[in-house]
């Protein structure tokens, strides 16, 4: 296996390409970072970091965590392609807090208490991505690894009060954390050049926990969130949840743990992926309408913009003090602009042009305000029978046995076992009258039937409540 050194930039073309997929892949890496009420004494944020975690090796034998992810994935590069590959991590850093004392040192507290926040211990997510960039041919065999170690270190923050004098300090601690990417590639037999892909990335600190230690201890030298985008810039990567027909068996082979890449970026495109931690689909888009990151997706922006917004004064300044980011989500909650905050009701996007105010039919109107090119409005919308003047379900027939059916003629009903419930089946033999024939908008025939002898008849009819048929599960009434 050959050992390569991590680059630290991509080329212009591949770094936009990338940034492309960063918006979701953020996402990922701040997934449950801050949780609302965002304050640090909230119990739900007193237990972190809960996905995507790559713990020390000797951590795992203490716990279901796990010290490794594996991707595999199929890819069909062309000759010559190079793949890029960035694994994003956080590297927690915990700080404390120290206030200063009347002889000038300082020393550690529970909090500090200022004028628009109260400061208090964190654990912070300090941001880090290992980038290589390999041509795709040099990947055959055992591959190659990327080692790769972030050091111990210490720094300081002066904290002034409204005045300006210094009244304390932030004391932020991050310990050694070390790891490797393994990455190699096999091309599969077959006429199409496919690749299977296999990145693993792991954990290889050689710190080992005292007998008392608990998670907290090994979270500063653990990988968080970690994640993997990937980039081909020539050739296409198969999707793992929607392969093509012929390399279905090849994408069953491959083995996923603890992660499960998708493909991102722009749908119709096939040159990037997402291997991620928590389980997406394909081409995963942050909403257009979301003010900005709330850190918390298992809510709906709307529901945490108006309870953030009704904390009590004390709770924000907590917040504000419990970290950087949380302190944005308070600061985006009080600003929020009430057409920004109407916007979060939610979007139907397919209906977008039939929800458009009504216009002539002749005029074309743009479908969202996406850029997308414009639709033109019939007079009658589709889902209306009168939009289709080659239908009509009270005169149309359908010939069962060479014979036509329509509204009026009498069929005895013959419900078959591969699309009937037990209901239909209680009606098998019973004469019925035809209410009408309806053809759906997928080509199907559908008959639609009141049974004899159902007091009901009428108000069925009425209510236009009948019960359907096909046109192989009738017979044609001897005396019809």
């Amino acid at each position: 296996m050959t050992t390569l050194t991590a680059t630290t930039t991509f080329t212009p073309g591949t770094e936009a390409r990338l940034a492309v997929a960063r918006q979701v892949a953020d996402a990922v890496l701040f997934e449950g970072y801050v949780l609302y009420p965002y304050r640090a004494s909230a119990a739900k944020n007193r237990l972190r970091w809960q996905f995507g975690v790559l713990v020390p090796p000797a951590w795992t034998a203490r716990t279901e965590e796990h010290d490794f992810q594996h991707t595999e994935l199929l890819m069909e590069p062309r000759r010559g392609a190079t793949l890029a590959v960035e694994v994003r991590f956080l590297h927690t850093q915990r700080r404390t807090v120290q206030r200063v004392c009347p002889d000038g040192t300082f020393e550690t507290v529970g909090e500090l208490r200022l004028d628009d926040q109260v400061i208090v211990p964190w654990d912070e997510g300090h941001e880090q991505a290992v980038r290589l960039t390999v041509p795709v041919d040099t990947l055959a065999g055992e591959g190659v690894v990327v080692p790769f170690s972030r050091p111990a270190a210490e720094e300081t923050e002066p904290v002034p009060d409204s005045t300006g004098r210094v009244v304390g300090r932030l004391v932020r601690r991050r310990e050694e954390v070390t790891g490797a990417l393994r990455l190699s590639a096999s091309e599969l037999e077959g006429p199409y050049r496919t690749h299977r892909l296999s990145l693993v990335v792991e954990n290889t600190s050689d710190w080992t926990p005292d007998g008392d230690a608990d998670r907290d201890a090994a979270l500063p030298r653990s990988l968080v969130a970690s994640h993997a985008l990937l980039c081909l810039d020539s050739g296409r990567f198969l999707s793992m949840t929607d392969p093509p027909e012929w390399a279905r068996g090849a994408t069953a082979a491959c083995r996923n743990l603890h992660t499960w890449p998708v493909l991102a970026g722009e749908p119709g495109r096939g040159d990037l992926v997402l291997s991620s931690p928590i389980i997406l689909e394909d081409h995963p888009a942050i909403a257009p309408e979301s003010p900005g990151a709330l850190y918390d997706a298992t809510e709906i922006d709307e529901i945490l913009a108006l309870r953030t917004a009704a904390l009590t004064d004390e709770e924000k300044r907590e917040a504000r003090g419990t970290d950087a980011r949380a302190a944005a989500v308070i600061e985006l909650a009080d600003t929020m602009p009430p057409e920004v905050l109407e916007r979060l009701h939610g979007a139907v996007r397919g209906l977008r042009e039939v929800t458009t105010p009504a216009v002539p039919a002749t005029v074309a109107v743009p479908s969202d305000p996406f850029g997308q090119s414009g639709v033109t409005r019939p007079d009658t919308p589709w889902w209306d029978p009168g939009a289709d003047a080659s239908v009509d379900p009270a005169g149309d027939h359908v010939l069962v046995g060479g014979r036509p059916v329509r509204a009026g003629s009498r069929v005895v009903l013959r419900p078959r076992l591969r699309h009937s419930d037990a209901q239909d089946l209680f009606l098998s033999g019973r004469l019925a009258l035809v209410e009408a024939v309806l053809h759906d908008v997928d080509g199907g025939v559908h008959i639609a039937v009141t049974v004899d002898d159902d007091p009901g008849a009428d108000i069925r009819r009425e209510q236009g409540r009948f019960l359907y048929f096909q046109p192989d599960e009738v017979d044609v009434a001897e005396d019809a």
